[in-house]
């Protein structure tokens, strides 16, 4: 059997303020009691972390491993870092994509790049406030990366579906399942590329971008999968944060297959128009797993969880030859029972009426996946 890949992952996770259920702009005082805390010296990654754009979040980071259930572990283990940072400044952790309460305009980091960020984005930039999981896999080149970057196209909104936990946002419902992709797609170079065919027109369409200020730099190049810059990877971008890592784990092992397949067996095929992936990753992150999904090799209405069987039959063996194919039966059936994290959200403000209750399991759900 060949080499299994090696994945990581970075999880972007929110401070919470445990009176109001309000985002709480403190990632500044976490992160400084947190190093203070820590101490210098070498340290995992799941005990290092990291600020962001905004002041309501911290982000945490594994280290690459092709042992899924050892990202499982670094998971639990960053998380409870980031529990433990916040708790002792007063504050809460919740796993989710958007702060469901909270203003619409949340407060920037203190960082010559973050300001300049919004300087030259203005509000899209200052209402950048929300939370991702992206999901690095390794690459043989960027050759390769760049030919699976192309073939992933009409995957990924599947992996929306799946990961959709942001409904709420500024205390309403959106109707959305990912308000957190439509938020991110508002960024000049977020969303689903064209394909590129090779290295060098995937270069000069991002020398391009940011000479024409759409990004700063490379690490503004907000494609759905992009080559990373500083590591030999290829980055997925599209699943929000997951409250239950279970549901995390399904994602970072179908987006890891993916890459495998793609990798192994690009189809020759007409290029899919942009207009339909871009419809299918709307339908996506407005659905998620509760309504008709854009199947995507017809690109025809269908139930979510056929057009999830077709992504799975694609994969399945590099699911098999992975070890991962019952972790996805296992999750996925989960998944079919209880709705993604969104449905969660929507049951308990069914089940309370109250939106700061919302937050609160969102708070409490995430503890429990520290302590499993």
């Amino acid at each position: 059997m060949a080499t299994l890949r090696k994945v990581g992952v970075e999880e972007e996770l929110l401070l919470v303020d445990p009176e109001t259920g309000e985002l709480a702009s403190a990632a500044g005082h976490v992160l400084h009691e947190h190093r203070t805390e820590q101490g210098g010296g070498e340290r995992p990654s799941a005990q290092e972390l990291e600020g962001e754009l905004q002041r309501h979040m911290v982000e945490t980071h594994t280290d690459p491993t092709s042992d899924l259930a050892q990202i499982g572990r670094e998971l639990r283990e960053a998380r409870r870092t980031a529990s433990v940072a916040a708790e002792e400044s007063g504050l809460e952790l919740a796993a989710v994509a958007i702060p469901p309460l909270g203003p619409s305009e949340p407060a920037v980091s203190t960082n010559p790049r973050y300001e300049r960020i919004v300087h030259e984005f203005g509000v899209i930039g200052r209402q950048a406030g929300t939370l991702g999981m992206h999901v690095h896999v390794d690459i043989a080149d960027d050759d390769e990366g760049v030919r699976v970057i192309d073939g992933l196209r009409p995957w990924l909104p599947l992996l929306i579906a799946l990961s959709g936990n942001s409904p709420y946002a500024a205390g309403e419902d959106t109707g959305y399942a990912s308000w957190r992709y439509q938020l991110w797609g508002r960024w000049p170079s977020a969303g689903s590329a064209e394909p590129f065919g090779t290295v060098a027109e995937y270069r000069r369409v991002s020398e391009a971008l940011i000479r024409n200020a759409a990004a700063l730099d490379p690490g503004m190049l907000y494609f759905d999968a992009r080559l990373a810059e500083q590591y030999p990877t290829l980055e997925i971008r599209v699943a929000d944060t997951c409250t239950e890592l279970d549901d995390a784990l399904v994602v970072v092992a179908l987006a890891r297959a993916l890459v495998e397949s793609l990798a192994r067996d690009t189809p020759a095929e007409m290029p899919i128009r942009s207009e339909l992936v871009r419809a299918a990753a709307w339908r996506a992150s407005r659905d998620g797993l509760a309504g008709d999904l854009v199947h995507p090799l017809t690109w025809e209405p269908v139930s979510a969880f056929d057009a999830v069987d077709v992504l799975v039959d694609r994969v399945s063996s590099a699911l098999a030859d992975a070890g991962d194919a019952d972790l996805v039966s296992d999750g996925l059936a989960r998944l079919r029972a209880t709705g993604n994290g969104a449905r969660r959200q929507r049951a308990a403000y069914e089940r309370s009426g109250d939106l700061r209750q919302v937050v609160a399991d969102l708070v409490a759900r995430t503890r429990a996946s520290i302590e499993d």
